[in-house]
């Protein structure tokens, strides 16, 4: 098999039919059947269910399908690499990111921009248990974790510590405590995120053990709705201190310190250990590194394996 042959699999298996398949490949629809053919027969297997219209893939097609996003996936970097080669001022860069990691990126990002606005830089959206999968899958260059993804392809750098807030409104009864316990939290009405991480779960349990009730009574989808809807007096939230920056300088929020909460996490920076990284991906490290030296603070960049 080819590539030209697996580009057109992949045209054939995202648009479900071989008609709309040959439209945008620009070719004959006898064309487009006939490689599908002739990959199926050097295969041995059947990819395209052909009792249905719709173009389903067999359990073959799925595995191949998964195989060819890959191998064009390389392709693509592979030219890219060469034109960066050529053109150093030229590039792009894809991060894997979740809403709560972004954060960090931020002013990483702005320097970044200040010092490289020629190299184009993308930030995806994902779900932080398939941020390891989109660097294996060559469909992201870096990512950001709030875990160690404990995976040997790939290499893990520290760049931000993070620690869970616990924060009320301004006219909140605790806004003038210097600390709380967690037992006075169990009347609270808790804001909470609807996205299940592994501190969710460090939390309740921690309320279990000191034998607290939790009521998490709204949960709402970001942290930016949360902020803004805990601001505006409506219960109380555990959050992620990088996300609550501006609403506590601005005295939006007030955050109080709760003896038996002090759940700190990692920031990492991860990359794949084996791959050559981008002219971008190497000039990203490079400002992380920098911005973690003249910020100092919670900002860092160590190897963590």
């Amino acid at each position: 098999m080819d590539l030209s042959q697996l580009e057109v699999f992949l045209t054939v298996a995202r648009e479900r039919r071989f008609s709309r398949a040959a439209e945008k490949l620009y070719r004959t629809q006898s064309a487009v059947s006939q490689t599908i053919r002739k990959l199926e027969e050097q295969i041995g297997e059947p990819l395209f269910d052909r009792s249905s219209r719709e173009g389903v893939l067999t359990d073959a097609g799925r595995v191949l399908q998964e195989y060819a996003e890959k191998l064009l996936n390389l392709r693509n970097d592979a030219q890219e690499a060469l034109i960066e080669l050529r053109e150093l001022h030229a590039g792009k860069l894809v991060i894997a990111a979740n809403e709560f990691t972004a954060l960090y990126l931020l002013p990483v990002l702005a320097e970044f921009r200040r010092l490289h606005p020629m190299i184009k830089v993308t930030v995806q959206r994902s779900l932080a248990s398939h941020i390891p999968d989109d660097l294996l899958r060559h469909t992201a260059e870096m990512g950001v974790l709030s875990y160690d993804p404990q995976d040997p392809h790939l290499r893990s750098i520290v760049v931000y510590l993070d620690e869970l807030a616990f924060v009320v409104p301004p006219r909140h009864p605790l806004a003038s405590a210097h600390q709380a316990s967690i037992r006075q939290l169990g009347a609270e009405s808790f804001v909470a995120h609807n996205v299940p991480s592994p501190y969710r779960e460090k939390v309740i349990q921690a309320f279990k053990r000191h034998k607290t009730p939790l009521h998490m009574d709204t949960e709402l989808p970001t942290l930016q709705a949360i902020t803004r809807f805990v601001a505006t007096g409506n219960g109380v939230a555990l959050v992620p201190e990088i996300s609550v920056e501006n609403e506590l300088a601005r005295g939006e929020l007030v955050r109080i310190p709760v003896r038996e909460l002090r759940l700190q996490r990692k920031l990492r920076l991860i990359y794949r250990k084996e791959a050559s990284l981008s002219h971008a991906g190497r000039a990203f490290l490079k400002v992380a590194e920098a911005v973690a030296l003249e910020r100092g603070g919670r900002y860092r960049f160590q190897n963590d394996h």
